[in-house]
């Protein structure tokens, strides 16, 4: 089931929080964990960001994005760089394309 996580860092921190998101990328790129799409979307206030997380459910034992270490920092102060907290929902796909 995908999850929607959506929140609103302070505007002086959303480049730190930018190089925090990248630095997880490079770790999935380097890792290759299987089991589950992660993509990180910045709205245009430049504050608002989204990520969606979308477990594959063909895999029978998925890594976890909870074991890169470039997330476990990114999680570490994310209290901190926000002006509105993290709020996560889980969603459902009603259609899609690639």
């Amino acid at each position: 089931m995908p999850v929607v996580v959506r929140y609103q860092t302070k505007a002086e921190r959303s480049e730190e929080n930018q190089a925090l998101i990248r630095q997880v990328f490079d770790d999935l790129e380097h890792r290759q964990p299987e089991g589950f799409t992660y993509k990180v979307f910045l709205l245009e206030d430049g504050v608002s960001f989204i990520h969606v997380m979308i477990e594959h459910e063909d895999v029978a034992n998925p890594d976890s994005l909870n074991d890169v270490p470039g997330f476990q920092a990114f999680t570490a102060g994310i209290a901190d760089r926000c002006e509105v907290q993290p709020v996560a929902s889980a969603a459902s796909v009603v259609g899609g394309y690639r």
